[in-house]
């Protein structure tokens, strides 16, 4: 986004004419004006009440402030607002997120599993402007957040809103892969994946996730599975939603990587541990890097038209001094 101008000219000679104008009124003001004092012969001479020079200066000022907005507007002031324009259609990307409260363990980082996965995906997702990215979300049960979209905004709200616990205390890994199965299948991206970040093994709900998985391969789309934090005692705090509690502790973390790997490898894809931040940003760098589809793109640029504005500014400067003058100073000035 950057000022420009359709006719320049047209502000150059409003330049010129405002040093003409400066210069000559200069030369028969000191030409024709004398100075006499006011009073009584003999006596002080009259002295306003305030500095009249002053008011007469910054008057002076804003009508010539007023004259150059004039051969501004004329020049045709303008915001020139260049976007980038996608040629081609990027990949669908879907993230099937674990929201059960064990997603509360605060052990990537200082920062709990689910705020750590909430956060990558986001970057992710703006880092990759023309692939359309839709969430589900898996506890007890599996719910759709958002169908596969380029709109961000929309994405990092969704994100922000999700809340740990919401969809119940367990773990129905078939049923959010199944989402983004269905999703696969409508979709008409050239590349296609799936991406499951869990802490914990299937146990609610009523599909395998070693089926859904398999139905992700048959849909031709890629299927990546992140294990999220480690084993053992891990501190939790969060905000039960539904009770409106919050709730703080360790619990006993029995991360399974063994199932996780065997729905990768159902599915065709792949499977990456990620027990700390560092291995957690390694997977997505790993990620981005192996479903890049390369778009093109061409730059469209907008003009926004400021000659309005630019008007009302001057005539602001050319009428405020002579209505001040007018009804405040009695048109002595």
């Amino acid at each position: 986004m950057r000022p420009g101008l359709e006719r320049p000219l047209a502000l150059a000679a409003g330049i010129l004419a405002l040093a003409v104008i400066a210069a000559g009124r200069r030369f028969f003001r000191d030409l024709l004006s004398a100075e006499f004092p006011l009073g009584p012969p003999g006596g002080s001479p009259f002295k306003p009440a305030f500095d009249a020079g002053i008011l007469v200066r910054v008057f002076r000022w804003m009508e010539y402030a007023g004259i150059f907005l004039l051969f501004a507007a004329a020049s045709g002031p303008e915001l020139l607002i260049t976007r980038r324009v996608w040629l081609d259609r990027g990949a669908d990307i879907f993230f099937v997120i674990d929201a059960s409260p064990s997603m509360a363990g605060m052990d990537i980082d200082g920062r709990s599993r689910f705020d750590a996965a909430r956060k990558f995906i986001g970057d992710f997702a703006l880092n990759r402007p023309s692939d359309a990215v839709g969430l589900a979300a898996v506890g007890e049960d599996a719910a759709l957040i958002l169908p596969p979209t380029v709109d961000r905004a929309l994405l990092l709200e969704r994100l922000d809103s999700l809340r740990i616990g919401e969809l119940g205390d367990g773990t129905a890994l078939g049923l959010g892969l199944s989402v983004a199965a269905l999703h696969m299948q409508d979709s008409g991206a050239g590349h296609r994946a799936v991406v499951l970040i869990t802490d914990g093994e299937n146990n609610a709900g009523s599909v395998h996730p070693e089926t859904a998985a398999a139905a992700i391969r048959g849909q031709g789309a890629s299927l990546w599975v992140i294990g999220l934090g480690s084993s053992g005692e891990v501190a939790v705090d969060y905000v039960d939603p539904i009770l409106n509690v919050r709730r703080t502790g360790t619990f006993e973390s029995r991360f399974d990587p063994e199932s996780l790997r065997a729905i990768a490898l159902k599915g065709g894809g792949t499977y990456i541990a990620a027990p700390s931040g560092a291995a957690f940003a390694s997977a997505f760098d790993r990620l981005d890097k192996s479903e890049l589809a390369v778009g093109r793109f061409a730059p469209v640029t907008r003009r926004q038209d400021l000659s309005v504005p630019v008007i009302l500014a001057a005539l602001a400067c050319l009428f405020i001094p002579r209505l001040f003058r007018r009804w405040y100073l009695g048109a002595l000035l």
